[in-house]
């Protein structure tokens, strides 16, 4: 006798993606909600009164990050967590984040439906401030949680308005009392999962419904700023210039450059610059713009950094000018545990597909868990491969299917028989 995988409600998950998104709705159908503003906190509620309507407990730390659990059998194991964010960007969509976490509330919606207890306890996570749209640093909330930061730190951030995290969080009534680092008492998981769409091209190209993550891109950021002279664009030779924005153009063409030497991996990005003083007949005397490299090799995201810097060298003397190389980011390759990301295959495969490998791009929240307990992702298409848009989508049936080798995946870890 052939024991059918257990199956979530996509209808009902869909639907729950809807009605989150109502908070924050944009004209273009996506979702503007920044953390720890008001419509953040309908969010939180909406989310929490869905937990406890299943009979969860709730426990907010420090941070503001939220873990709704459902009790296991076995009080004392550590539990086995699904979560990600509800915070937006200012032209965000309905999925981003969101996903993970209703994925997290469906399984345990289903759990309770088809009266299945577990040993290990299960826990849905929403952490404070993925984005960085309002704050920063970017995942916020994980970051502490992993000692990636500290939580004084994290807290008197301020936006542009000058409002701090600890002001904003006493304002929508989520500056929890628990601890909200591991090393200062928070409780370690034992497990953590995080479904999300790709935001990425690399599944709908393939024609493939899932992806098992098995690792994010280690990130390099950095802070460029060209020092030359200003001077009339009519009377001054040009090799008597000293052209802060042609050096620049030299460097935004080696960052691609780069990259492309470090495939199939390395990405390089240039992604915003300012001109001084920006005047049509006046040579620029001043350029700063950021680069931005990623790769799953830490060995080669240091090659690409000796690379970028020694072109910026041999640039500045070509050019005359001074070029100042500062890296304000960076994060370590992540690996996710080949532990989890076996039972996210084996969950895919008992539905009758095979999950494609396929490495994250951008950072989550599982980068940081991963440093405190085994984690791993799973991947949905997006449509066009667009995410950070009011435009992103995705299907109903992909939805689904993550949600559903997600509930495999969790209870395999979990451990689960019929209460």
């Amino acid at each position: 006798m052939t024991t059918q995988p257990l199956r979530v409600n996509s209808a009902r998950l869909n639907q729950s993606l809807m009605t989150l998104a109502q908070l924050g709705a944009t004209a273009k159908g996506g979702v503007c909600r920044l953390a720890l503003t008001d419509l953040d906190r309908q969010a939180r509620d909406l989310v929490v009164g869905w937990a406890k309507a299943e009979g969860c407990t709730i426990r907010i730390d420090q941070i503001g990050n939220i873990f709704m659990r459902r009790a296991g059998s076995d009080p004392t194991r550590a539990a086995v967590a699904t979560g990600s964010h509800i915070d937006t960007q200012p032209t965000g969509g309905k999925f981003d984040g969101n996903y993970g976490v209703l994925a997290g509330i469906e399984v345990i919606r289903r759990l309770n439906e088809l009266n299945i207890e577990t040993v290990a306890p299960i826990e849905v996570c929403i952490w404070t401030n993925e984005e960085g749209s309002r704050f920063v640093p970017v995942m916020m909330g994980s970051g502490v949680y992993a000692g990636a930061f500290t939580l004084d730190h994290a807290r008197a951030a301020r936006d542009r308005d000058g409002i701090s995290v600890s002001a904003a969080l006493t304002a929508i009534g989520y500056n929890g009392a628990t601890p909200a680092s591991v090393a200062e008492g928070a409780p370690r998981l034992g497990a953590y999962f995080e479904a999300h769409i790709e935001q990425g091209p690399v599944l709908e190209a393939a024609e493939r419904p899932l992806g098992a993550v098995t690792g994010a891109l280690g990130q390099r950021w950095y802070d460029i700023t060209i020092t030359g002279m200003e001077a009339h664009a009519g009377p001054t030779p040009m090799s008597l210039r000293k052209d802060a924005m042609q050096a620049a153009a030299q460097l935004v063409t080696a960052t691609r450059s780069i990259a492309l030497d470090y495939q199939p991996h390395g990405r390089g990005t240039v992604g915003s610059m300012d001109v001084f003083p920006n005047s049509r007949n006046v040579i620029p005397g001043g350029v700063r713009f950021t680069v931005d490299f990623r790769h799953a090799d830490d060995a080669t995201l240091l090659a690409m950094d000796a690379a970028l810097r020694a072109r910026a060298a041999a640039v500045a003397s070509d050019f005359n000018c001074n070029i100042d190389i500062q890296q304000v980011v960076y994060f370590a390759p992540t690996h996710f545990d080949a532990g989890l990301v076996q039972s996210i295959r084996d969950a895919s495969q008992a539905l009758g597909f095979e999950a494609m490998d396929i490495v994250s791009g951008a950072g989550h929240d599982a980068v940081y868990a991963a440093r405190t307990c085994p984690a791993a992702m799973i991947f949905i298409p997006c449509k066009d491969g667009i995410s950070h848009n009011e435009i992103e989508d995705a299907r109903e049936e992909d939805l689904g299917l993550g949600a559903d080798v997600l509930f495999g995946a969790m209870i395999a870890r979990a451990g689960a028989g019929a209460s």
